[in-house]
Protein backbone atom coordinates (compact mmCIF):
# COMPACT_ATOMS: atom_id res chain seq x y z
CA UNK A 1 0.00 0.00 0.00
CA UNK A 2 1.22 3.75 -0.62
CA UNK A 3 2.61 6.33 1.32
CA UNK A 4 -0.45 8.40 -0.23
CA UNK A 5 -3.42 5.76 1.02
CA UNK A 6 -1.57 5.22 4.52
CA UNK A 7 -1.02 8.68 4.91
CA UNK A 8 -4.92 9.03 4.97
CA UNK A 9 -7.67 8.42 7.76
CA UNK A 10 -10.64 6.83 6.55
CA UNK A 11 -14.26 8.86 6.36
CA UNK A 12 -15.34 8.91 10.09
CA UNK A 13 -18.77 9.66 8.56
CA UNK A 14 -18.62 7.40 6.09
CA UNK A 15 -17.57 4.67 8.95
CA UNK A 16 -20.30 5.45 10.79
CA UNK A 17 -23.06 5.03 8.61
CA UNK A 18 -21.93 1.69 7.65
CA UNK A 19 -21.98 0.56 11.81
CA UNK A 20 -25.30 2.07 11.92
CA UNK A 21 -26.65 -0.29 8.83
CA UNK A 22 -25.37 -3.12 10.27
CA UNK A 23 -26.94 -2.84 13.61
CA UNK A 24 -30.41 -1.80 12.12
CA UNK A 25 -29.93 -5.16 9.81
CA UNK A 26 -29.88 -7.09 13.14
CA UNK A 27 -32.85 -5.56 14.09
CA UNK A 28 -32.05 -2.58 16.22
CA UNK A 29 -33.71 0.57 16.46
CA UNK A 30 -30.92 3.02 16.10
CA UNK A 31 -32.35 6.80 15.39
CA UNK A 32 -30.22 7.69 12.98
CA UNK A 33 -28.70 11.96 13.48
CA UNK A 34 -25.54 11.01 12.01
CA UNK A 35 -26.31 10.97 8.15
CA UNK A 36 -25.72 14.68 5.84
CA UNK A 37 -28.54 13.33 3.48
CA UNK A 38 -32.04 14.87 3.08
CA UNK A 39 -34.42 12.16 3.93
CA UNK A 40 -36.69 13.68 1.50
CA UNK A 41 -36.82 11.88 -1.63
CA UNK A 42 -36.47 14.18 -4.99
CA UNK A 43 -38.89 15.79 -6.27
CA UNK A 44 -41.16 14.44 -8.50
CA UNK A 45 -40.61 16.64 -11.74
CA UNK A 46 -37.06 15.90 -11.20
CA UNK A 47 -37.18 12.44 -11.29
CA UNK A 48 -40.11 12.22 -14.17
CA UNK A 49 -36.96 14.10 -16.77
CA UNK A 50 -34.28 11.28 -15.62
CA UNK A 51 -36.99 8.47 -16.49
CA UNK A 52 -37.26 10.23 -19.67
CA UNK A 53 -34.18 10.68 -20.16
CA UNK A 54 -33.64 6.72 -19.73
CA UNK A 55 -37.00 6.19 -22.33
CA UNK A 56 -35.09 8.30 -24.94
CA UNK A 57 -31.70 6.89 -24.94
CA UNK A 58 -30.05 9.97 -23.19
CA UNK A 59 -27.44 7.02 -21.36
CA UNK A 60 -24.20 7.78 -23.22
CA UNK A 61 -21.07 9.56 -22.36
CA UNK A 62 -21.60 13.52 -22.54
CA UNK A 63 -18.65 15.63 -22.93
CA UNK A 64 -16.30 15.69 -19.84
CA UNK A 65 -17.13 18.96 -18.42
CA UNK A 66 -20.76 18.46 -18.91
CA UNK A 67 -23.35 19.22 -21.24
CA UNK A 68 -23.76 22.28 -22.79
CA UNK A 69 -27.46 22.46 -21.54
CA UNK A 70 -26.57 21.86 -18.01
CA UNK A 71 -23.70 24.42 -18.11
CA UNK A 72 -26.03 27.16 -19.63
CA UNK A 73 -28.36 26.57 -16.91
CA UNK A 74 -25.92 26.55 -14.25
CA UNK A 75 -24.27 29.78 -15.63
CA UNK A 76 -27.94 31.27 -15.42
CA UNK A 77 -28.48 29.90 -12.20
CA UNK A 78 -25.11 31.55 -10.41
CA UNK A 79 -26.81 35.53 -12.18
CA UNK A 80 -29.37 35.11 -10.79
CA UNK A 81 -29.54 33.67 -7.77
CA UNK A 82 -25.50 34.41 -6.40
CA UNK A 83 -25.19 37.59 -8.75
CA UNK A 84 -22.12 36.41 -10.84
CA UNK A 85 -21.51 36.17 -14.51
CA UNK A 86 -19.54 32.90 -16.05
CA UNK A 87 -20.04 31.39 -19.25
CA UNK A 88 -20.08 27.54 -19.81
CA UNK A 89 -16.35 27.45 -20.10
CA UNK A 90 -15.88 28.58 -16.97
CA UNK A 91 -17.68 25.53 -15.36
CA UNK A 92 -17.41 21.45 -14.84
CA UNK A 93 -19.79 19.23 -14.06
CA UNK A 94 -18.43 16.37 -11.84
CA UNK A 95 -19.46 13.36 -10.04
CA UNK A 96 -20.51 15.53 -6.60
CA UNK A 97 -19.67 18.11 -5.35
CA UNK A 98 -16.96 16.25 -3.15
CA UNK A 99 -15.25 15.20 -7.10
CA UNK A 100 -15.24 18.57 -7.98
CA UNK A 101 -13.21 19.34 -4.66
CA UNK A 102 -10.65 16.88 -5.02
CA UNK A 103 -10.14 18.19 -8.58
CA UNK A 104 -9.41 21.70 -7.58
CA UNK A 105 -7.54 20.75 -4.41
CA UNK A 106 -4.98 18.99 -7.05
CA UNK A 107 -4.95 21.55 -9.85
CA UNK A 108 -4.61 24.07 -7.81
CA UNK A 109 -1.77 22.36 -4.79
CA UNK A 110 1.32 20.66 -4.93
CA UNK A 111 3.92 19.35 -2.58
CA UNK A 112 5.28 22.31 -0.71
CA UNK A 113 1.76 25.00 -0.42
CA UNK A 114 -0.03 25.45 2.61
CA UNK A 115 -4.05 25.54 2.26
CA UNK A 116 -5.57 27.52 5.25
CA UNK A 117 -8.53 25.56 6.80
CA UNK A 118 -11.17 27.03 9.11
CA UNK A 119 -12.24 24.60 12.00
CA UNK A 120 -14.37 22.53 12.91
CA UNK A 121 -14.23 21.20 9.18
CA UNK A 122 -15.72 18.53 6.76
CA UNK A 123 -14.19 15.21 7.44
CA UNK A 124 -12.91 15.04 3.57
CA UNK A 125 -10.91 18.88 3.37
CA UNK A 126 -7.76 17.63 5.21
CA UNK A 127 -7.42 14.46 3.04
CA UNK A 128 -7.81 16.17 -0.08
CA UNK A 129 -4.95 18.56 1.03
CA UNK A 130 -2.76 16.14 2.22
CA UNK A 131 -3.46 13.94 -0.86
CA UNK A 132 -2.50 17.09 -3.19
CA UNK A 133 1.03 16.44 -0.94
CA UNK A 134 0.27 19.96 0.48
CA UNK A 135 0.12 20.75 4.35
CA UNK A 136 -2.95 21.67 5.85
CA UNK A 137 -3.29 24.73 8.27
CA UNK A 138 -6.26 24.77 10.81
CA UNK A 139 -7.51 27.93 12.12
CA UNK A 140 -10.07 27.35 14.87
CA UNK A 141 -13.38 29.08 14.75
CA UNK A 142 -15.19 29.38 18.15
CA UNK A 143 -18.41 28.59 19.74
CA UNK A 144 -18.54 31.91 21.28
CA UNK A 145 -19.03 33.63 17.97
CA UNK A 146 -21.18 30.89 16.53
CA UNK A 147 -18.41 30.05 14.85
CA UNK A 148 -17.81 32.72 12.45
CA UNK A 149 -14.41 33.05 10.59
CA UNK A 150 -11.63 35.02 12.38
CA UNK A 151 -10.09 37.33 9.88
CA UNK A 152 -7.71 37.89 12.60
CA UNK A 153 -6.47 34.22 12.70
CA UNK A 154 -6.62 33.58 8.56
CA UNK A 155 -3.72 36.90 8.64
CA UNK A 156 -1.84 35.66 11.01
CA UNK A 157 -1.61 31.98 9.39
CA UNK A 158 -0.70 33.26 5.65
CA UNK A 159 2.60 32.58 4.18
CA UNK A 160 4.67 32.94 1.40
CA UNK A 161 3.04 29.32 0.85
CA UNK A 162 0.15 29.59 0.97
CA UNK A 163 -1.69 28.59 -1.73
CA UNK A 164 -5.53 28.37 -1.13
CA UNK A 165 -8.38 28.44 2.13
CA UNK A 166 -11.16 26.50 2.05
CA UNK A 167 -14.21 27.84 2.97
CA UNK A 168 -17.49 26.14 3.50
CA UNK A 169 -20.60 28.35 4.15
CA UNK A 170 -23.39 27.18 5.05
CA UNK A 171 -20.78 25.31 7.46
CA UNK A 172 -20.67 21.54 7.35
CA UNK A 173 -20.46 20.82 10.85
CA UNK A 174 -21.31 23.80 12.63
CA UNK A 175 -24.55 25.06 10.59
CA UNK A 176 -22.77 27.96 10.36
CA UNK A 177 -23.46 30.98 7.67
CA UNK A 178 -20.01 33.04 7.21
CA UNK A 179 -21.24 37.10 7.23
CA UNK A 180 -20.85 39.35 4.33
CA UNK A 181 -18.60 41.50 6.05
CA UNK A 182 -15.76 38.80 6.82
CA UNK A 183 -15.90 37.02 3.31
CA UNK A 184 -15.68 40.18 2.10
CA UNK A 185 -12.25 40.53 4.37
CA UNK A 186 -10.73 37.52 3.10
CA UNK A 187 -11.81 37.97 -0.12
CA UNK A 188 -9.75 40.71 -0.32
CA UNK A 189 -6.84 38.75 1.82
CA UNK A 190 -6.83 36.52 -1.07
CA UNK A 191 -6.36 39.18 -3.58
CA UNK A 192 -3.63 40.64 -1.67
CA UNK A 193 -1.85 37.83 -0.72
CA UNK A 194 -2.76 35.78 -4.08
CA UNK A 195 -3.81 32.52 -3.11
CA UNK A 196 -6.89 31.05 -4.11
CA UNK A 197 -10.56 30.26 -2.47
CA UNK A 198 -11.79 27.01 -2.71
CA UNK A 199 -15.69 27.70 -1.84
CA UNK A 200 -18.14 24.57 -0.82
CA UNK A 201 -21.48 26.39 -1.05
CA UNK A 202 -23.32 23.32 -1.06
CA UNK A 203 -25.72 24.28 1.34
CA UNK A 204 -26.38 26.98 0.23
CA UNK A 205 -30.31 26.91 0.05
CA UNK A 206 -30.65 25.90 4.08
CA UNK A 207 -30.55 29.07 5.62
CA UNK A 208 -32.46 30.68 8.58
CA UNK A 209 -33.56 33.50 10.68
CA UNK A 210 -33.98 35.57 7.94
CA UNK A 211 -29.75 35.06 6.62
CA UNK A 212 -28.86 35.10 3.63
CA UNK A 213 -26.35 33.49 1.65
CA UNK A 214 -23.51 35.39 0.02
CA UNK A 215 -21.08 33.82 -2.22
CA UNK A 216 -17.58 35.62 -1.74
CA UNK A 217 -16.83 35.28 -5.69
CA UNK A 218 -20.26 38.13 -6.29
CA UNK A 219 -18.08 40.78 -4.66
CA UNK A 220 -15.98 41.96 -7.29
CA UNK A 221 -13.77 40.78 -10.89
CA UNK A 222 -10.70 40.64 -8.87
CA UNK A 223 -12.47 38.28 -5.97
CA UNK A 224 -14.36 36.32 -8.40
CA UNK A 225 -10.24 35.47 -10.23
CA UNK A 226 -9.39 34.35 -7.17
CA UNK A 227 -12.27 32.01 -6.34
CA UNK A 228 -13.38 28.62 -7.44
CA UNK A 229 -17.27 28.03 -6.21
CA UNK A 230 -18.10 24.87 -5.29
CA UNK A 231 -21.70 23.86 -5.40
CA UNK A 232 -24.29 20.56 -6.41
CA UNK A 233 -27.75 18.87 -6.31
CA UNK A 234 -27.22 16.88 -3.58
CA UNK A 235 -28.75 18.90 -0.42
CA UNK A 236 -30.83 21.41 -1.60
CA UNK A 237 -32.73 18.94 -4.31
CA UNK A 238 -32.43 15.73 -1.70
CA UNK A 239 -30.51 14.24 -4.77
CA UNK A 240 -27.38 12.64 -3.11
CA UNK A 241 -27.66 9.54 -4.78
CA UNK A 242 -27.33 11.06 -8.44
CA UNK A 243 -24.08 12.41 -7.94
CA UNK A 244 -23.61 15.54 -9.25
CA UNK A 245 -21.74 18.86 -8.49
CA UNK A 246 -20.51 21.53 -10.60
CA UNK A 247 -17.62 24.35 -10.20
CA UNK A 248 -17.24 27.51 -11.45
CA UNK A 249 -14.15 29.63 -11.63
CA UNK A 250 -11.25 30.35 -14.16
CA UNK A 251 -11.83 29.42 -17.49
CA UNK A 252 -7.23 28.31 -17.29
CA UNK A 253 -8.41 26.42 -13.86
CA UNK A 254 -11.53 24.81 -15.03
CA UNK A 255 -9.67 23.69 -17.88
CA UNK A 256 -7.11 21.59 -15.63
CA UNK A 257 -9.85 20.39 -13.37
CA UNK A 258 -11.34 19.34 -16.66
CA UNK A 259 -8.50 17.19 -17.83
CA UNK A 260 -7.74 15.72 -14.12
CA UNK A 261 -11.23 14.59 -14.43
CA UNK A 262 -11.10 13.56 -17.88
CA UNK A 263 -7.99 10.53 -16.54
CA UNK A 264 -10.42 9.90 -13.71
CA UNK A 265 -14.19 9.03 -14.39
CA UNK A 266 -14.51 11.32 -17.65
CA UNK A 267 -18.05 13.11 -17.70
CA UNK A 268 -20.66 12.51 -15.17
CA UNK A 269 -24.05 10.51 -15.33
CA UNK A 270 -25.39 11.98 -18.17
CA UNK A 271 -29.30 10.70 -16.84
CA UNK A 272 -28.41 13.08 -13.33
CA UNK A 273 -27.41 15.87 -15.69
CA UNK A 274 -30.46 16.32 -17.66
CA UNK A 275 -32.39 15.75 -14.48
CA UNK A 276 -30.51 18.35 -12.93
CA UNK A 277 -31.31 21.11 -15.88
CA UNK A 278 -34.76 20.37 -14.82
CA UNK A 279 -33.70 21.07 -10.76
CA UNK A 280 -32.48 24.59 -11.52
CA UNK A 281 -35.44 25.41 -14.43
CA UNK A 282 -37.81 23.68 -12.67
CA UNK A 283 -40.59 24.78 -9.76
CA UNK A 284 -38.80 25.44 -6.64
CA UNK A 285 -41.37 24.87 -4.52
CA UNK A 286 -39.79 21.36 -2.62
CA UNK A 287 -36.70 23.63 -1.69
CA UNK A 288 -38.78 25.37 0.26
CA UNK A 289 -40.87 23.03 1.54
CA UNK A 290 -37.40 21.25 2.57
CA UNK A 291 -36.22 24.20 4.42
CA UNK A 292 -39.61 24.99 6.43
CA UNK A 293 -39.44 21.66 7.85
CA UNK A 294 -35.66 21.54 8.43
CA UNK A 295 -36.20 24.96 10.24
CA UNK A 296 -38.97 23.56 12.67
CA UNK A 297 -36.46 20.54 13.77
CA UNK A 298 -33.30 23.01 14.12
CA UNK A 299 -35.26 25.08 16.55
CA UNK A 300 -37.21 22.12 18.58
CA UNK A 301 -33.80 20.78 19.04
CA UNK A 302 -31.85 23.62 19.98
CA UNK A 303 -34.49 24.18 22.92
CA UNK A 304 -33.88 20.56 23.93
CA UNK A 305 -30.18 20.28 23.95
CA UNK A 306 -29.83 23.96 25.43
CA UNK A 307 -32.22 22.56 28.56
CA UNK A 308 -30.40 19.07 29.23
CA UNK A 309 -27.56 19.47 31.80
CA UNK A 310 -24.18 19.01 31.33
CA UNK A 311 -25.08 20.11 27.38
CA UNK A 312 -24.61 23.05 25.92
CA UNK A 313 -25.84 24.42 21.82
CA UNK A 314 -24.92 27.64 20.27
CA UNK A 315 -27.01 28.66 17.88
CA UNK A 316 -26.58 27.69 13.80
CA UNK A 317 -28.55 29.35 11.24
CA UNK A 318 -27.55 26.98 8.18
CA UNK A 319 -27.34 23.52 6.51
CA UNK A 320 -28.91 20.65 8.55
CA UNK A 321 -26.18 20.03 11.70
CA UNK A 322 -26.08 21.24 15.22
CA UNK A 323 -22.35 20.84 17.61
CA UNK A 324 -23.33 20.68 20.82
CA UNK A 325 -20.30 20.89 23.18
CA UNK A 326 -20.48 17.89 25.64
CA UNK A 327 -17.39 18.37 27.21
CA UNK A 328 -18.78 18.90 30.37
CA UNK A 329 -19.69 14.96 30.20
CA UNK A 330 -16.19 14.00 30.30
CA UNK A 331 -14.81 12.38 33.44
CA UNK A 332 -18.69 10.62 33.85
CA UNK A 333 -18.91 7.37 33.98
CA UNK A 334 -21.15 4.58 33.92
CA UNK A 335 -20.58 1.02 35.62
CA UNK A 336 -16.69 1.70 35.73
CA UNK A 337 -16.93 3.00 32.07
CA UNK A 338 -15.59 6.43 32.10
CA UNK A 339 -16.05 9.49 29.27
CA UNK A 340 -13.14 10.74 28.49
CA UNK A 341 -13.97 11.99 24.87
CA UNK A 342 -16.34 12.78 22.07
CA UNK A 343 -15.98 9.30 20.47
CA UNK A 344 -17.01 7.54 24.18
CA UNK A 345 -19.52 9.78 24.15
CA UNK A 346 -21.26 9.00 20.65
CA UNK A 347 -20.46 5.16 21.81
CA UNK A 348 -22.19 6.06 25.02
CA UNK A 349 -25.53 7.04 23.23
CA UNK A 350 -25.06 4.39 20.45
CA UNK A 351 -25.39 1.62 22.87
CA UNK A 352 -27.45 3.00 25.98
CA UNK A 353 -30.02 4.90 23.73
CA UNK A 354 -29.44 3.59 20.00
CA UNK A 355 -28.68 7.23 18.41
CA UNK A 356 -26.07 7.83 16.24
CA UNK A 357 -24.15 11.30 16.10
CA UNK A 358 -20.57 12.03 15.17
CA UNK A 359 -17.78 12.85 17.30
CA UNK A 360 -16.45 15.70 16.97
CA UNK A 361 -12.91 14.62 17.00
CA UNK A 362 -13.70 13.72 12.95
CA UNK A 363 -14.31 17.36 12.23
CA UNK A 364 -11.53 19.08 14.41
CA UNK A 365 -13.86 19.69 17.36
CA UNK A 366 -12.78 17.35 20.01
CA UNK A 367 -15.34 19.30 22.90
CA UNK A 368 -18.36 18.53 20.43
CA UNK A 369 -20.50 16.10 18.87
CA UNK A 370 -22.60 16.57 15.40
CA UNK A 371 -26.42 15.86 15.20
CA UNK A 372 -28.30 16.00 11.76
CA UNK A 373 -32.11 16.49 11.59
CA UNK A 374 -31.73 15.31 8.46
CA UNK A 375 -34.83 13.18 10.17
CA UNK A 376 -38.51 13.53 11.05
CA UNK A 377 -39.91 15.88 13.49
CA UNK A 378 -41.19 12.73 15.04
CA UNK A 379 -37.94 10.77 15.25
CA UNK A 380 -36.19 13.69 16.33
CA UNK A 381 -38.15 14.15 19.50
CA UNK A 382 -37.57 10.31 20.59
CA UNK A 383 -34.16 10.82 20.05
CA UNK A 384 -34.12 13.93 22.47
CA UNK A 385 -35.80 11.28 24.67
CA UNK A 386 -33.77 8.45 24.60
CA UNK A 387 -30.74 10.90 24.52
CA UNK A 388 -32.37 12.45 28.12
CA UNK A 389 -32.51 9.64 29.78
CA UNK A 390 -29.36 8.06 28.75
CA UNK A 391 -27.29 10.79 30.03
CA UNK A 392 -28.79 10.59 33.35
CA UNK A 393 -27.55 7.48 34.30
CA UNK A 394 -24.09 8.57 33.84
CA UNK A 395 -22.88 9.86 37.41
Amino acid sequence: MTKRVKNMKPSATVELTAKVLDLKRQGVDVIALNVGEPDFNTPENVCRIGKKAIDEGFTKYTTVSGTVELREAICKKLLEDNKIKYSPKEIIVSTGGKQVLINAVLALCEEGDEVLLPTPCWVSYIEMIKLAGSKPVLIKTEEEDEFQLNIQKIKEAITDKTKAIIINTPNNPTGAVYTEETLRELGQLAVKHDFYIISDEIYEKLVYDGCKHISIASFSSEIKEKTIVVNGFSKAYAMTGWRLGYGAGPAEVIKGMTSLQGHMTTSANSISQMAAVEALEGPKESIDYMRTQYDKRRKYLLDRLNKMKDIRCSQARGAFYLMPNISSLFGKSYKGEIIKDSKDVANFLLDKAHIAVVPGEAFEAPENVRISYSNSLEKIKEAMDRMEKALSILK
